[in-house]
C-alpha cells in the first residue's frame, strides 16, 4: 500500500531534517525566489500529471524541507512560534487524516470530548469553574468555558464579541451604535485594533492606555483613558492587557488593571497568546498575578506549550457570556436529538473546526506537566542569563531586563546598522533573529522557545553580531 511507504519515507526524511537542524548542519533560514521554489518543486508539473507519490515524492518532501526555516536549530531565535514536539506533531498527522470537523459533537466525539477536557484543564489552571461534563447542568451554576481557535487572532476576536455582547445584548442583531470604545496600550498585538476594526468598533475607538518607558501600562494614568473615552461620549467594550507584550516581553500589573475594571464595571481582557503559558510555571505564574480576576483570556499553544500551529485557546470567567455570543439558525445542524456531549459551534466563529485540542493534549501529555513546567523555566531563565551577559559587553545596550523568553538588545550603532546586522545573520544562515521598535530606537530581538537553545549559542550569535557590524 503507498500510504504505508509513503508515509514511513516522509517519517525517516522528517528524523534526518531533525537531526540535521538539531546538529546545525543545515541553515537555520533558507529563502531562494517564489519562481525558482516553484521550478525546484515542480509544482506545474505534478499538478498536471497526478504523480505525487513513491519516488516523486519521495524528491519533493526532500526538496520542501530544505528549503523551510527550521525551528528546531538552535540558532532559531526570531519569532514567538514554538519548536513542536514530535507527539504533537502525531496529533496533526492524525486529525488530518481523520478530517473529523468537530464543531459539532457528532462530526468528531473524541475531538470534542479532548478539546472539553484541555479547556476545563486551562481553566483550573486560572482557577476558574471548570464546565460540568453533564451537559444538562450547564449554565445552572457559574462556571467558566472556552473554545479552542485556529489562531490568536481568532480567539481575540471572539474576545471583543464577547464583550460586546455582554455589555449591550441588542448589538448582535441590531449592529454597532458610534459610541463603542476599548482600551488598550500601545503595546498591544496588532489583532486587538483588527479586531475592533472588523466588529465595526473602529480602529479609531481604539483609546490607548499610557505606558512607560519600557511599554507596561501606568496604573495611575489608567484613569486618563476612561476620562477620554466619557469625554468622547463613549462606551467602553473592554480593557486590554498584554500578558506579556510582543516587543519586549514585559507583562501589564493584572492585579491592579483587574481591581480598576471591576470598580468601573468594564469587562477586563487579557492577551497572554504568549506569556499565558507562566501559568505552568510555579517560579513564573507571579507574573499573572490577579489573572483570576480577569473576565477573558487567551493563551497560544503553539507558542509556549510546544505544539503545532494552530492552536489557541479563548477562555472566559462566565461560560454564559460566550454561550450567547454566537446563537446560529440552521435546521441541518440545531434541532431536537440524541446529545451525549457538546457542540463547540455555539462558542466559536468557525463553524468548520480542526481537532486541535487532540495535538495540543498529545504534546502536552508525552512531555508531562513537569517537562512542560522544565521547558518554560529553561528558556525564561536562559533569557536572563543571556540579558546578564549582553549587558555586560561594552559594544552593547539591553534597555529592559526581561520578564519572559523574549530579548531587545542593540550593537552600539545606528538604526540601519540593526537592519544591516539582522539581514547579514540570515544571509549567513547560522542564526535567524527579528527586530523592534522601542522608544524610537530599532533593536535586535530574540525570542529563547527552542529547548536545544544553549548559553553557548547566546555567545556565539553575539560573535556573529560583531563580524556582522565589522563587515
Amino acid at each position: 500500500m503507498s500510504f504505508i511507504k509513503d508515509g514511513k519515507n516522509i517519517i525517516s526524511h522528517l528524523d534526518t531534517y531533525y537531526n540535521e537542524s538539531v546538529q546545525k548542519e543545515k541553515k537555520v533560514i533558507k529563502q531562494l525566489t517564489i519562481d525558482a521554489l516553484h521550478e525546484k518543486l515542480n509544482l506545474s508539473l505534478h499538478l498536471e500529471n497526478g504523480d505525487l507519490t513513491a519516488e516523486k515524492l519521495d524528491a519533493f518532501v526532500k526538496t520542501y524541507l530544505d528549503n523551510t526555516t527550521r525551528l528546531h536549530h538552535p540558532g532559531y531565535f526570531a519569532h514567538q512560534v514554538g519548536v513542536p514536539h514530535s507527539t504533537g506533531a502525531l496529533g496533526s498527522f492524525i486529525d488530518g487524516f481523520t478530517n473529523n470537523a468537530m464543531a459539532i459533537y457528532e462530526m468528531g466525539p473524541a475531538a470534542a470530548a479532548i478539546e472539553f477536557f484541555m479547556i476545563n484543564y486551562l481553566l483550573k489552571k486560572i482557577e476558574w469553574e471548570p464546565m460540568p461534563t453533564d451537559i444538562k447542568k450547564r449554565l445552572t451554576f457559574d462556571h467558566g468555558a472556552g473554545v479552542l481557535t485556529h489562531g490568536g487572532s481568532i480567539a481575540n476576536l471572539t474576545a471583543l464579541l464577547t464583550a460586546r455582547n455582554h455589555m449591550d445584548n441588542s448589538i448582535r442583531e441590531e449592529g454597532n451604535s458610534s459610541d463603542l470604545a476599548i482600551l488598550v496600550p500601545d503595546t498591544s498585538h496588532y489583532s486587538v485594533a483588527k479586531a475592533a476594526g472588523i466588529i465595526g468598533i473602529g480602529e479609531n475607538n481604539v483609546i490607548r492606555l499610557e505606558t512607560d518607558a519600557n511599554g507596561r501600562v501606568i496604573i495611575s494614568k489608567i484613569s486618563n483613558a476612561f476620562q477620554t473615552a466619557v469625554n468622547k461620549g463613549k462606551r467602553i467594550v473592554t480593557l486590554v492587557a498584554n500578558a506579556c507584550s510582543t516587543g519586549t516581553g514585559l507583562y501589564d500589573p493584572i492585579d491592579e488593571i483587574a481591581d480598576i475594571c471591576k470598580e468601573k464595571g468594564v469587562w477586563f481582557h487579557v492577551d497572554g497568546a504568549h506569556g499565558g503559558a507562566a501559568l505552568f510555571s510555579d517560579k513564573y505564574k507571579p507574573y499573572l498575578k490577579g489573572i483570576l480576576k480577569a473576565d477573558s483570556m487567551i493563551i497560544d499553544a503553539h507558542k509556549m506549550l510546544r505544539t503545532p500551529t494552530i492552536c489557541a485557546a479563548l477562555l472566559v470567567k462566565n461560560a454564559a457570556t460566550l454561550d450567547h455570543t454566537f446563537e446560529h439558525t440552521a435546521s441541518y445542524l440545531f434541532h431536537d436529538k440524541k446529545q451525549p456531549g457538546f457542540d463547540f459551534i455555539g462558542q466559536a466563529i468557525e463553524c468548520t473546526k480542526a481537532g486541535l485540542g487532540l495535538k495540543f493534549y498529545m504534546t502536552v501529555a508525552a512531555i508531562g506537566e513537569k517537562g512542560i513546567e522544565a521547558y518554560i523555566d529553561h528558556t525564561f531563565d536562559l533569557t536572563r542569563q543571556a540579558y546578564e551577559y549582553i549587558r555586560t559587553q561594552p559594544d552593547f545596550d539591553v534597555p529592559v531586563t526581561p520578564e519572559s523568553n523574549i530579548l531587545c538588545f542593540r550593537f552600539n550603532a545606528s538604526d540601519a546598522v540593526q537592519i544591516m546586522i539582522r539581514d547579514y545573520l540570515i544571509e549567513k544562515g547560522d542564526f535567524y533573529i527579528s527586530s523592534t521598535e522601542l522608544n524610537e530606537k530599532r533593536y535586535l530581538r530574540i525570542v529563547i522557545i527552542n529547548p536545544e537553545t544553549k548559553m553557548n549559542d547566546i555567545k556565539a550569535l553575539i560573535a556573529s553580531i560583531r563580524n556582522a557590524a565589522a563587515n
